[in-house]
């Protein structure tokens, strides 16, 4: 039997999604030993009894063994998946308030930015060391990454370990039909082509029938034809698309990462009121959906432990799946993947962590070659290139002066604040946070 473990496996409704995924492929039906581990025994239990209701109601032979004890789960894995979050809501709302006391409003927070440097330097250390324990317990295992900050969490891993390391997210695969809508194409049509960073990557190509689309899309976006669908809701809100756009007109490629990410990773937008009230850019939107997820979570309890059977499971966006089966099975399958670019981008840096296509058969992941961005494209993401590769550094050497850089780098922090404000704001967040970051010095 495969046997995946999954890390953080108390995000329960993530966790059941993997499992119904990973159920939906007949190679992986009756072939699978699950392995979840959690420190919430709580979260691990209800996990635990929606994946066993889970793989009953797909009629599949496969086992779940539920632990807290990270050596457990990872001994003789052929798969990891890690789904942390380390701090939980305490950390994410301390991200989000010295910040914002200091001037620095954010919306998501865990992925780029000031936010994203502070997550990094809590989960780097403990992915590190599950990573570590991969060497002594499943050397041969692919580390599957989903938690954020997604480049800097991978781009430890490889930096520091021999550990397979892939990091997967949703991101462009979850725009092809959206975008498909946009253009008036059925969406089994739309051909696309993209790369970047995880969370700022572009869509460089959209095709159908041999046909470029680019051009009528560009004219449909300045004639403003196409705008804001509000098609995505999350957690009870529909989420505007204003700010993609704008980018879409400025830069002439459409981001493939939603406006509340991009509204923070880029310098024009959150510094001016008029456009955060014009673009509907929902400051404090991650804290409200961490919020929303722990109010969730009691109705997810009662279901897994109820006699009421699951909906039927319907296969998400998510690659783990598809790159397990495509392993196991040694068909071949398309993915964008998270990994250490070594000239696949020809103008970001070698070591740095690129999201670009890849082809997954029986050999394992293989990354394609997209030559050079273009530079409109490719000045943004070195911006956040260069705070990851600090903030990377800082774990591996223990040294906090790199974090004040990372920070002073940040192009939403240094569009609203002095050095002197950002270095105070960093003071704070490090005394904040406290032991967790104690490493640092």
């Amino acid at each position: 039997m495969a046997r995946i473990a999954l890390i953080g496996a108390g995000s329960v409704v993530f966790a059941n999604n993997l499992v119904g995924d990973i159920l939906s492929y007949p190679e992986l039906k009756d072939g699978v030993h699950f392995a979840l581990m959690d420190i919430d025994r709580r979260r691990l239990e209800v996990a635990a009894a929606y994946a066993q209701k889970r793989i009953e109601a797909e009629g599949a032979r496969a086992l779940v063994e539920p632990t807290t004890d990270a050596r457990e789960a990872l001994e003789n894995a052929d798969y990891v998946i890690n789904a942390i979050q380390v701090g939980g809501m305490e950390a994410t709302r301390t991200d989000f308030e010295v910040p914002a006391r200091h001037g620095l409003p954010q919306t998501i927070a865990d992925t780029h930015g000031v936010g994203g440097v502070f997550r990094a330097l809590r989960t780097i250390p403990v992915v590190l060391e599950y990573a570590r324990l991969m060497g002594e317990l499943c050397p041969q295992a692919l580390l599957i990454n989903y938690s954020n900050p997604m480049a800097m969490n991978t781009w430890a891993v490889y930096a520091a370990t021999g550990i397979n390391v892939v990091g997967l997210c949703h991101s462009v695969p979850r725009d092809h039909e959206r975008i498909a809508g946009y253009l008036g194409v059925p969406p089994e049509r739309l051909l696309f082509r993209a790369a970047g960073i995880n969370h700022l990557c572009w869509f460089l190509e959209l095709t159908a029938d041999g046909k470029d689309l680019y051009p009528e899309f560009r004219r449909a976006a300045a004639e403003e034809r196409v705008s804001d669908d509000r098609s995505v809701v999350i957690r009870g809100r529909a989420m505007s698309n204003r700010v993609r756009f704008e980018v879409l007109r400025a830069f002439g490629y459409y981001p493939a990462e939603s406006s509340e990410h991009l509204a923070e990773y880029l310098p024009y937008f959150i510094k001016d009121p008029r456009l955060v009230e014009a673009l509907d850019i929902p400051v404090g939107e991650y804290v409200r959906r961490c919020a929303a997820q722990d109010q969730a979570f009691a109705r997810t309890e009662r279901l897994a432990r109820g006699p009421e059977p699951l909906p039927r499971h319907v296969r998400t966006h998510e690659y783990a799946a598809s790159i397990i089966n495509a392993i196991v099975s040694n068909r071949t399958e398309s993915v964008y993947a998270n990994l250490r670019n070594d000239g696949m981008i020809a103008n970001l840096p070698q070591d740095c962590c690129v999201e670009i296509p890849c082809l997954v058969d029986g050999r394992g992941i293989m990354k394609t070659h997209v030559g050079s961005l273009p530079p409109q494209l490719a000045g943004p993401i070195r911006w956040h290139v260069t705070v990851q590769e600090l903030t990377v550094k800082a774990v591996l050497e223990q040294s906090r002066e790199p974090v004040y850089q990372a920070c002073y780098l940040d192009p939403l922090a240094g569009s609203l604040l002095s050095l002197g404000q950002i270095r105070r704001m960093v003071d704070e967040l490090f005394a904040a946070h406290g032991a967790s970051l104690r490493y640092l010095g």
